[in-house]
Protein backbone atom coordinates (compact mmCIF):
# COMPACT_ATOMS: atom_id res chain seq x y z
CA UNK A 1 0.00 0.00 0.00
CA UNK A 2 1.36 3.63 -1.03
CA UNK A 3 2.30 6.24 1.44
CA UNK A 4 -1.20 8.16 0.52
CA UNK A 5 -3.26 5.26 0.53
CA UNK A 6 -1.86 4.47 4.11
CA UNK A 7 -3.01 8.04 5.05
CA UNK A 8 -6.30 7.55 3.15
CA UNK A 9 -7.26 4.89 5.40
CA UNK A 10 -5.71 5.89 8.54
CA UNK A 11 -8.09 9.36 8.44
CA UNK A 12 -10.68 7.03 7.64
CA UNK A 13 -10.31 4.97 10.59
CA UNK A 14 -9.81 7.62 12.57
CA UNK A 15 -13.80 8.90 11.56
CA UNK A 16 -14.79 5.63 11.99
CA UNK A 17 -16.51 5.22 15.85
CA UNK A 18 -14.87 2.89 17.97
CA UNK A 19 -18.41 0.74 18.20
CA UNK A 20 -20.36 0.86 15.39
CA UNK A 21 -24.18 2.05 15.78
CA UNK A 22 -26.14 -0.31 13.54
CA UNK A 23 -29.30 0.16 14.40
CA UNK A 24 -30.83 3.35 13.38
CA UNK A 25 -34.52 2.17 14.57
CA UNK A 26 -38.07 1.45 12.42
CA UNK A 27 -40.47 3.14 14.55
CA UNK A 28 -42.34 6.09 12.82
CA UNK A 29 -42.78 9.05 15.77
CA UNK A 30 -44.09 11.37 13.64
CA UNK A 31 -46.15 10.41 10.36
CA UNK A 32 -46.86 13.77 9.51
CA UNK A 33 -43.09 14.71 8.92
CA UNK A 34 -41.58 15.40 5.46
CA UNK A 35 -39.32 12.69 3.84
CA UNK A 36 -36.38 13.13 1.61
CA UNK A 37 -37.27 12.39 -1.87
CA UNK A 38 -34.45 10.31 -3.75
CA UNK A 39 -32.48 12.78 -5.50
CA UNK A 40 -31.81 14.11 -1.96
CA UNK A 41 -31.05 10.80 -0.52
CA UNK A 42 -28.69 10.35 -3.60
CA UNK A 43 -26.91 13.37 -2.93
CA UNK A 44 -26.97 12.82 0.52
CA UNK A 45 -25.17 9.28 -0.32
CA UNK A 46 -22.46 11.01 -2.64
CA UNK A 47 -21.57 13.53 0.14
CA UNK A 48 -19.89 10.59 1.90
CA UNK A 49 -17.41 10.19 -0.34
CA UNK A 50 -15.39 13.14 1.04
CA UNK A 51 -15.43 10.86 4.31
CA UNK A 52 -15.20 7.91 3.35
CA UNK A 53 -13.51 7.55 0.26
CA UNK A 54 -13.52 4.17 -2.11
CA UNK A 55 -9.83 3.91 -1.80
CA UNK A 56 -9.95 3.97 2.48
CA UNK A 57 -12.80 1.12 1.97
CA UNK A 58 -10.64 -1.09 -0.35
CA UNK A 59 -7.74 -1.23 1.90
CA UNK A 60 -7.61 -4.65 3.97
CA UNK A 61 -5.15 -4.16 6.99
CA UNK A 62 -4.97 -6.62 9.62
CA UNK A 63 -5.15 -5.53 13.04
CA UNK A 64 -2.00 -5.97 14.78
CA UNK A 65 -3.67 -7.56 17.56
CA UNK A 66 -5.53 -9.77 15.33
CA UNK A 67 -6.72 -13.09 17.27
CA UNK A 68 -5.73 -16.40 16.35
CA UNK A 69 -8.08 -17.55 14.47
CA UNK A 70 -8.15 -21.13 15.50
CA UNK A 71 -8.80 -19.94 18.77
CA UNK A 72 -12.01 -17.97 17.89
CA UNK A 73 -13.35 -21.21 16.32
CA UNK A 74 -12.32 -23.52 19.37
CA UNK A 75 -14.12 -20.71 21.46
CA UNK A 76 -17.87 -20.97 19.99
CA UNK A 77 -16.63 -24.31 20.23
CA UNK A 78 -17.32 -24.40 23.33
CA UNK A 79 -21.19 -23.85 23.52
CA UNK A 80 -21.82 -26.67 20.72
CA UNK A 81 -22.17 -30.46 20.94
CA UNK A 82 -18.67 -31.69 21.65
CA UNK A 83 -19.15 -34.81 19.83
CA UNK A 84 -19.99 -32.60 16.80
CA UNK A 85 -16.82 -30.42 16.84
CA UNK A 86 -14.32 -32.67 14.86
CA UNK A 87 -16.88 -33.11 11.88
CA UNK A 88 -17.37 -29.16 11.81
CA UNK A 89 -13.46 -28.82 11.34
CA UNK A 90 -13.68 -31.60 9.38
CA UNK A 91 -16.00 -29.97 6.56
CA UNK A 92 -13.94 -26.60 7.13
CA UNK A 93 -10.84 -28.08 6.08
CA UNK A 94 -12.51 -29.41 2.60
CA UNK A 95 -11.44 -26.27 0.95
CA UNK A 96 -10.67 -22.65 1.68
CA UNK A 97 -14.33 -21.42 1.14
CA UNK A 98 -15.26 -24.12 3.00
CA UNK A 99 -13.20 -22.78 5.91
CA UNK A 100 -14.73 -19.72 5.15
CA UNK A 101 -17.97 -20.68 5.47
CA UNK A 102 -17.64 -21.34 8.71
CA UNK A 103 -15.63 -18.41 9.77
CA UNK A 104 -18.28 -15.68 9.73
CA UNK A 105 -16.86 -14.30 13.55
CA UNK A 106 -13.59 -14.31 11.68
CA UNK A 107 -14.41 -11.61 9.19
CA UNK A 108 -17.01 -9.66 11.53
CA UNK A 109 -14.25 -9.44 13.60
CA UNK A 110 -11.71 -7.91 10.51
CA UNK A 111 -14.85 -6.15 9.05
CA UNK A 112 -14.64 -4.11 12.69
CA UNK A 113 -11.78 -2.12 12.40
CA UNK A 114 -12.57 -0.92 8.81
CA UNK A 115 -13.96 2.38 7.77
CA UNK A 116 -17.86 2.61 7.41
CA UNK A 117 -20.26 5.16 5.56
CA UNK A 118 -22.92 4.88 8.62
CA UNK A 119 -25.50 3.56 6.25
CA UNK A 120 -27.84 0.64 8.06
CA UNK A 121 -29.49 -2.39 6.63
CA UNK A 122 -30.55 -5.42 7.88
CA UNK A 123 -27.42 -7.45 7.34
CA UNK A 124 -27.52 -10.97 6.68
CA UNK A 125 -23.74 -10.98 8.11
CA UNK A 126 -22.79 -14.30 6.58
CA UNK A 127 -23.03 -13.10 2.68
CA UNK A 128 -21.59 -15.58 0.53
CA UNK A 129 -21.89 -17.77 -2.68
CA UNK A 130 -23.08 -20.39 -0.73
CA UNK A 131 -26.02 -18.54 1.09
CA UNK A 132 -28.15 -18.11 -1.77
CA UNK A 133 -30.56 -20.47 -3.50
CA UNK A 134 -34.48 -20.76 -3.69
CA UNK A 135 -37.82 -21.36 -1.11
CA UNK A 136 -41.05 -21.35 -1.30
CA UNK A 137 -42.75 -18.15 -1.38
CA UNK A 138 -45.83 -18.14 0.96
CA UNK A 139 -48.05 -18.54 -1.98
CA UNK A 140 -45.92 -21.27 -3.46
CA UNK A 141 -43.51 -19.53 -6.26
CA UNK A 142 -40.19 -20.10 -6.25
CA UNK A 143 -38.28 -17.20 -5.85
CA UNK A 144 -34.33 -16.84 -5.08
CA UNK A 145 -32.60 -14.62 -2.40
CA UNK A 146 -30.39 -15.27 0.35
CA UNK A 147 -31.59 -17.74 2.29
CA UNK A 148 -29.42 -18.33 5.22
CA UNK A 149 -30.33 -15.82 8.35
CA UNK A 150 -28.42 -17.32 12.06
CA UNK A 151 -26.20 -13.78 11.44
CA UNK A 152 -28.50 -11.04 10.87
CA UNK A 153 -28.64 -8.42 12.00
CA UNK A 154 -28.86 -4.16 11.26
CA UNK A 155 -25.69 -3.49 10.13
CA UNK A 156 -23.43 -1.65 8.14
CA UNK A 157 -24.25 -2.33 4.51
CA UNK A 158 -20.59 -2.77 3.19
CA UNK A 159 -20.03 -5.63 5.40
CA UNK A 160 -22.12 -7.32 3.02
CA UNK A 161 -21.00 -6.53 0.56
CA UNK A 162 -17.52 -7.41 1.16
CA UNK A 163 -17.90 -10.71 2.45
CA UNK A 164 -19.77 -11.13 -0.92
CA UNK A 165 -16.87 -10.34 -2.97
CA UNK A 166 -14.74 -11.74 -1.33
CA UNK A 167 -16.37 -15.29 -1.34
CA UNK A 168 -16.30 -15.06 -5.20
CA UNK A 169 -12.42 -14.31 -5.25
CA UNK A 170 -11.91 -17.11 -2.85
CA UNK A 171 -14.53 -19.33 -5.03
CA UNK A 172 -12.74 -18.67 -8.25
CA UNK A 173 -9.22 -20.09 -6.87
CA UNK A 174 -11.26 -23.06 -5.86
CA UNK A 175 -12.63 -23.36 -9.28
CA UNK A 176 -8.77 -23.14 -10.12
CA UNK A 177 -8.77 -19.53 -11.51
CA UNK A 178 -6.01 -16.99 -11.37
CA UNK A 179 -5.82 -13.64 -9.79
CA UNK A 180 -7.67 -12.14 -12.78
CA UNK A 181 -10.45 -14.49 -12.18
CA UNK A 182 -10.65 -14.03 -8.70
CA UNK A 183 -10.62 -10.22 -9.67
CA UNK A 184 -13.29 -10.55 -11.96
CA UNK A 185 -15.69 -12.51 -9.91
CA UNK A 186 -15.40 -10.04 -6.95
CA UNK A 187 -15.96 -7.41 -9.39
CA UNK A 188 -19.21 -9.38 -10.98
CA UNK A 189 -20.71 -9.44 -7.36
CA UNK A 190 -19.93 -5.29 -6.89
CA UNK A 191 -21.17 -4.23 -10.59
CA UNK A 192 -24.10 -6.27 -10.12
CA UNK A 193 -25.03 -4.67 -7.00
CA UNK A 194 -24.11 -1.39 -7.52
CA UNK A 195 -26.62 -1.80 -11.45
CA UNK A 196 -29.38 -3.19 -9.17
CA UNK A 197 -29.58 -0.67 -5.84
CA UNK A 198 -29.66 2.18 -8.70
CA UNK A 199 -32.60 0.49 -10.18
CA UNK A 200 -34.28 -0.27 -6.76
CA UNK A 201 -33.19 3.59 -5.28
CA UNK A 202 -35.61 4.73 -8.59
CA UNK A 203 -38.64 2.75 -7.57
CA UNK A 204 -41.54 2.80 -5.63
CA UNK A 205 -41.01 1.41 -1.77
CA UNK A 206 -44.16 -1.07 -2.83
CA UNK A 207 -43.14 -1.87 -5.68
CA UNK A 208 -39.13 -2.54 -4.32
CA UNK A 209 -41.06 -4.93 -1.35
CA UNK A 210 -43.27 -7.18 -4.02
CA UNK A 211 -40.85 -7.01 -5.93
CA UNK A 212 -39.55 -10.88 -6.55
CA UNK A 213 -36.62 -12.47 -8.67
CA UNK A 214 -38.41 -15.68 -9.94
CA UNK A 215 -37.35 -18.15 -12.95
CA UNK A 216 -38.76 -15.31 -15.52
CA UNK A 217 -36.60 -12.79 -13.62
CA UNK A 218 -33.69 -14.75 -13.70
CA UNK A 219 -33.96 -16.33 -17.42
CA UNK A 220 -34.12 -12.63 -18.47
CA UNK A 221 -30.73 -11.87 -17.12
CA UNK A 222 -28.87 -14.52 -17.97
CA UNK A 223 -27.10 -15.85 -20.88
CA UNK A 224 -28.13 -18.73 -23.35
CA UNK A 225 -25.56 -20.67 -22.10
CA UNK A 226 -26.89 -20.64 -17.84
CA UNK A 227 -30.40 -20.96 -18.79
CA UNK A 228 -30.25 -24.74 -18.84
CA UNK A 229 -29.23 -25.21 -15.80
CA UNK A 230 -31.40 -22.61 -14.03
CA UNK A 231 -34.47 -24.59 -15.80
CA UNK A 232 -33.00 -27.71 -14.40
CA UNK A 233 -32.39 -26.40 -10.71
CA UNK A 234 -35.63 -24.90 -10.88
CA UNK A 235 -37.39 -28.27 -11.74
CA UNK A 236 -35.46 -29.99 -8.69
CA UNK A 237 -36.23 -27.47 -6.66
CA UNK A 238 -39.83 -28.03 -7.08
CA UNK A 239 -39.33 -31.30 -6.24
CA UNK A 240 -38.17 -30.80 -2.98
CA UNK A 241 -41.65 -31.10 -1.10
CA UNK A 242 -42.37 -32.51 2.46
CA UNK A 243 -43.50 -35.79 0.97
CA UNK A 244 -40.27 -36.08 -1.38
CA UNK A 245 -37.89 -34.97 1.55
CA UNK A 246 -39.85 -38.37 3.64
CA UNK A 247 -39.45 -40.76 1.58
CA UNK A 248 -35.60 -39.45 1.43
CA UNK A 249 -35.32 -39.79 5.51
CA UNK A 250 -38.27 -41.92 6.82
CA UNK A 251 -39.36 -45.52 6.16
CA UNK A 252 -42.90 -46.94 7.04
CA UNK A 253 -43.20 -49.31 9.27
CA UNK A 254 -46.72 -50.49 10.93
CA UNK A 255 -48.23 -47.68 8.99
CA UNK A 256 -46.22 -44.87 10.51
CA UNK A 257 -43.41 -43.14 9.69
CA UNK A 258 -40.44 -42.86 11.48
CA UNK A 259 -36.83 -41.18 10.59
CA UNK A 260 -34.20 -42.91 9.86
CA UNK A 261 -31.04 -42.35 11.61
CA UNK A 262 -27.58 -41.93 10.15
CA UNK A 263 -24.72 -42.14 12.52
CA UNK A 264 -24.05 -38.54 13.59
CA UNK A 265 -25.77 -36.90 10.94
CA UNK A 266 -29.60 -37.48 12.24
CA UNK A 267 -29.55 -39.20 15.64
CA UNK A 268 -32.80 -40.27 17.33
CA UNK A 269 -32.31 -38.53 21.20
CA UNK A 270 -34.49 -39.60 24.04
CA UNK A 271 -33.55 -37.05 26.49
CA UNK A 272 -31.84 -33.06 26.11
CA UNK A 273 -28.62 -32.02 27.57
CA UNK A 274 -30.04 -31.21 30.66
CA UNK A 275 -31.85 -34.55 31.05
CA UNK A 276 -35.52 -33.77 30.09
CA UNK A 277 -37.49 -36.26 28.01
CA UNK A 278 -36.70 -34.90 24.35
CA UNK A 279 -40.44 -35.34 23.55
CA UNK A 280 -41.44 -33.15 26.43
CA UNK A 281 -38.95 -30.46 25.42
CA UNK A 282 -40.40 -30.22 21.91
CA UNK A 283 -44.06 -29.99 22.99
CA UNK A 284 -42.58 -27.14 25.47
CA UNK A 285 -40.49 -25.48 22.54
CA UNK A 286 -43.38 -25.75 19.76
CA UNK A 287 -45.85 -24.27 22.63
CA UNK A 288 -43.32 -21.52 22.89
CA UNK A 289 -43.05 -21.23 19.40
CA UNK A 290 -47.19 -20.94 18.48
CA UNK A 291 -47.05 -17.82 20.19
CA UNK A 292 -44.91 -16.34 17.13
CA UNK A 293 -47.30 -17.31 14.01
CA UNK A 294 -50.38 -15.81 12.78
CA UNK A 295 -53.97 -17.31 14.31
CA UNK A 296 -54.85 -18.85 10.89
CA UNK A 297 -51.19 -20.91 11.21
CA UNK A 298 -52.34 -21.71 14.44
CA UNK A 299 -55.42 -23.97 13.33
CA UNK A 300 -53.46 -25.51 10.55
CA UNK A 301 -50.57 -26.90 12.69
CA UNK A 302 -53.13 -28.18 14.92
CA UNK A 303 -54.57 -30.49 12.72
CA UNK A 304 -50.89 -32.08 12.80
CA UNK A 305 -49.82 -34.14 15.18
CA UNK A 306 -46.12 -34.96 16.18
CA UNK A 307 -45.05 -38.42 15.63
CA UNK A 308 -41.16 -38.20 15.83
CA UNK A 309 -37.96 -36.17 16.47
CA UNK A 310 -34.37 -36.76 15.42
CA UNK A 311 -31.39 -34.35 15.98
CA UNK A 312 -29.99 -33.57 12.81
CA UNK A 313 -26.50 -31.81 12.13
CA UNK A 314 -27.34 -28.58 9.42
CA UNK A 315 -24.57 -26.37 6.96
CA UNK A 316 -20.58 -25.85 7.76
CA UNK A 317 -20.52 -22.87 10.43
CA UNK A 318 -23.63 -23.95 12.31
CA UNK A 319 -22.32 -27.75 13.16
CA UNK A 320 -22.06 -28.72 16.69
CA UNK A 321 -25.33 -26.08 17.31
CA UNK A 322 -28.35 -28.03 18.63
CA UNK A 323 -31.39 -28.69 15.75
CA UNK A 324 -33.98 -30.81 15.67
CA UNK A 325 -35.99 -32.38 12.92
CA UNK A 326 -39.81 -32.56 13.65
CA UNK A 327 -42.42 -35.12 12.04
CA UNK A 328 -45.63 -34.57 12.01
CA UNK A 329 -48.69 -36.39 10.26
CA UNK A 330 -51.68 -34.88 9.17
CA UNK A 331 -54.92 -36.43 7.54
CA UNK A 332 -52.85 -39.08 6.90
CA UNK A 333 -49.07 -41.26 6.72
CA UNK A 334 -49.40 -39.03 3.12
CA UNK A 335 -49.72 -35.54 4.76
CA UNK A 336 -46.65 -34.71 6.09
CA UNK A 337 -45.37 -31.59 7.73
CA UNK A 338 -41.26 -31.54 8.50
CA UNK A 339 -40.25 -28.90 11.00
CA UNK A 340 -36.51 -27.67 11.81
CA UNK A 341 -36.26 -26.59 15.29
CA UNK A 342 -32.56 -24.77 15.11
CA UNK A 343 -30.60 -23.07 18.28
CA UNK A 344 -30.26 -19.57 17.70
CA UNK A 345 -27.26 -17.77 19.33
CA UNK A 346 -26.12 -14.56 19.29
CA UNK A 347 -24.91 -12.71 15.75
CA UNK A 348 -21.27 -12.89 15.28
CA UNK A 349 -22.10 -9.03 14.40
CA UNK A 350 -23.42 -8.38 18.13
CA UNK A 351 -20.27 -7.78 19.67
CA UNK A 352 -19.17 -4.94 16.95
CA UNK A 353 -22.50 -2.93 17.01
CA UNK A 354 -22.30 -1.15 20.14
CA UNK A 355 -26.12 -1.85 21.49
CA UNK A 356 -28.09 -4.07 23.99
CA UNK A 357 -29.82 -6.91 21.79
CA UNK A 358 -32.91 -5.80 19.66
CA UNK A 359 -35.33 -8.85 20.45
CA UNK A 360 -36.64 -10.53 23.02
CA UNK A 361 -34.60 -13.49 22.32
CA UNK A 362 -32.32 -14.50 19.54
CA UNK A 363 -34.66 -16.25 17.57
CA UNK A 364 -37.19 -13.16 17.13
CA UNK A 365 -33.66 -11.70 15.58
CA UNK A 366 -33.27 -14.15 12.94
CA UNK A 367 -36.89 -14.07 11.88
CA UNK A 368 -37.87 -10.68 12.13
CA UNK A 369 -34.85 -10.43 10.08
CA UNK A 370 -36.01 -13.31 7.21
CA UNK A 371 -39.23 -11.72 7.47
CA UNK A 372 -37.71 -8.45 6.36
CA UNK A 373 -35.20 -9.40 4.00
CA UNK A 374 -36.97 -12.82 2.15
CA UNK A 375 -41.00 -10.59 2.42
CA UNK A 376 -42.42 -13.83 1.73
CA UNK A 377 -41.17 -16.45 4.09
CA UNK A 378 -42.35 -20.13 4.90
CA UNK A 379 -45.88 -20.05 6.59
CA UNK A 380 -44.47 -21.76 9.14
CA UNK A 381 -41.17 -19.39 10.30
CA UNK A 382 -41.51 -18.73 13.67
CA UNK A 383 -39.24 -18.74 16.94
CA UNK A 384 -39.60 -19.27 20.56
CA UNK A 385 -37.50 -19.71 23.57
CA UNK A 386 -37.85 -21.35 26.92
CA UNK A 387 -35.51 -20.57 29.66
CA UNK A 388 -31.90 -20.13 28.04
CA UNK A 389 -32.77 -22.23 24.99
CA UNK A 390 -33.15 -20.10 22.14
CA UNK A 391 -34.15 -21.15 18.49
CA UNK A 392 -36.21 -20.44 15.49
CA UNK A 393 -38.58 -22.93 13.03
CA UNK A 394 -39.22 -23.37 9.57
CA UNK A 395 -40.50 -26.30 7.14
CA UNK A 396 -37.33 -28.41 6.27
CA UNK A 397 -36.29 -28.27 2.72
CA UNK A 398 -39.47 -26.55 0.96
CA UNK A 399 -39.09 -26.15 -2.61
CA UNK A 400 -35.30 -25.50 -1.11
CA UNK A 401 -32.80 -25.35 -3.68
CA UNK A 402 -29.24 -24.14 -4.49
CA UNK A 403 -25.87 -24.10 -6.74
CA UNK A 404 -23.34 -26.08 -6.91
CA UNK A 405 -20.06 -24.97 -7.45
CA UNK A 406 -17.86 -27.55 -8.39
CA UNK A 407 -14.39 -27.50 -10.03
CA UNK A 408 -14.22 -29.02 -13.42
CA UNK A 409 -18.02 -28.66 -13.72
CA UNK A 410 -18.52 -25.09 -13.24
CA UNK A 411 -16.31 -22.56 -15.51
CA UNK A 412 -15.63 -19.06 -14.53
CA UNK A 413 -17.77 -17.34 -17.17
CA UNK A 414 -20.82 -19.20 -15.07
CA UNK A 415 -19.85 -18.65 -11.69
CA UNK A 416 -19.69 -14.52 -12.79
CA UNK A 417 -23.00 -14.82 -14.33
CA UNK A 418 -24.09 -16.48 -10.50
CA UNK A 419 -22.00 -13.77 -8.96
CA UNK A 420 -24.26 -11.46 -10.38
CA UNK A 421 -26.96 -13.19 -9.55
CA UNK A 422 -26.25 -12.73 -5.70
CA UNK A 423 -25.62 -9.72 -5.68
CA UNK A 424 -28.98 -8.56 -7.39
CA UNK A 425 -30.51 -10.83 -4.20
CA UNK A 426 -28.26 -8.36 -2.02
CA UNK A 427 -29.17 -5.43 -3.63
CA UNK A 428 -32.70 -6.28 -3.14
CA UNK A 429 -32.44 -7.27 0.77
CA UNK A 430 -30.63 -3.94 1.72
CA UNK A 431 -32.93 -1.98 -0.72
CA UNK A 432 -35.94 -3.68 1.64
CA UNK A 433 -34.45 -2.67 4.71
CA UNK A 434 -32.33 0.55 4.03
CA UNK A 435 -32.17 3.77 1.96
CA UNK A 436 -30.92 2.10 -1.63
CA UNK A 437 -30.77 5.99 -3.03
CA UNK A 438 -27.93 6.77 -0.35
CA UNK A 439 -26.47 3.81 -0.91
CA UNK A 440 -26.60 4.25 -4.79
CA UNK A 441 -25.01 7.96 -4.52
CA UNK A 442 -22.11 6.53 -2.71
CA UNK A 443 -21.54 4.11 -4.78
CA UNK A 444 -22.12 6.03 -8.27
CA UNK A 445 -22.08 5.02 -11.63
CA UNK A 446 -18.95 4.36 -12.52
CA UNK A 447 -16.62 1.64 -12.26
CA UNK A 448 -14.68 3.10 -9.68
CA UNK A 449 -16.08 1.45 -6.93
CA UNK A 450 -16.11 -1.88 -8.12
CA UNK A 451 -12.51 -1.64 -8.71
CA UNK A 452 -11.84 -0.73 -4.88
CA UNK A 453 -14.07 -3.28 -4.00
CA UNK A 454 -11.98 -5.92 -5.88
CA UNK A 455 -8.58 -5.06 -4.60
CA UNK A 456 -10.42 -5.53 -1.22
CA UNK A 457 -11.86 -9.28 -1.97
CA UNK A 458 -8.49 -9.92 -3.58
CA UNK A 459 -6.54 -8.96 -0.41
CA UNK A 460 -9.14 -11.18 1.86
CA UNK A 461 -9.16 -13.85 -0.48
CA UNK A 462 -5.59 -13.98 0.84
CA UNK A 463 -5.99 -13.56 3.97
CA UNK A 464 -9.24 -16.45 4.38
CA UNK A 465 -6.08 -18.60 2.30
CA UNK A 466 -3.97 -17.71 5.32
CA UNK A 467 -6.47 -18.67 7.74
CA UNK A 468 -7.30 -22.44 5.93
CA UNK A 469 -3.26 -22.56 6.43
CA UNK A 470 -3.52 -22.17 10.13
CA UNK A 471 -6.54 -24.64 10.19
CA UNK A 472 -5.07 -27.11 8.62
CA UNK A 473 -1.59 -27.00 10.69
CA UNK A 474 -3.64 -27.25 13.54
CA UNK A 475 -5.12 -30.05 12.83
CA UNK A 476 -1.80 -31.43 11.61
CA UNK A 477 -0.36 -30.85 14.71
CA UNK A 478 -3.62 -32.32 16.77
CA UNK A 479 -4.26 -28.98 17.99
CA UNK A 480 -7.91 -29.61 17.08
CA UNK A 481 -10.18 -32.67 16.36
CA UNK A 482 -11.09 -33.74 12.88
CA UNK A 483 -13.54 -36.27 11.89
CA UNK A 484 -12.18 -39.20 9.31
CA UNK A 485 -15.69 -38.54 7.59
CA UNK A 486 -17.72 -35.65 6.79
Amino acid sequence: MSGSKRADHAAASRRRPSKVVAHEGYLVKDFRAPRPTADERFAAGKTLRAQVSFESLAAYVPNPKRKDPVAMLEAQNRTRIQELVPLRFARMLASPFASMRGSAAIMAADLATSPITGITVQACGDVHLANFGTYASAERQLVFAINDFDETLPGPWEWDLKRLAASAAVVARFLGGDKADAEAGARAVVAGYRRRVREYARMGYLDVWYTKIGKKEILAGLPRRDRVQVEQGFAKARRHTALQTLTKMAELADGQYRLIEQPLLLVRETHTDSGQPILEALESWLQSYIGSLQGDRHRLLARYRMVDVARKVVGVGSVGTRCWIVLFQGADAADPLILQVKQAEPSVLQAYLGRKMLYASEGERVVVGQRMIQGSSDIFLGYGRVKDVHFYVRQLRDMKGGVQLTPGETTQASLRDYCGLCAWALAHAHAKSGDAARIAGYIGKSERFDEAMGRFALAYASQTERDYEALAAAAKKGRIPVAKSL
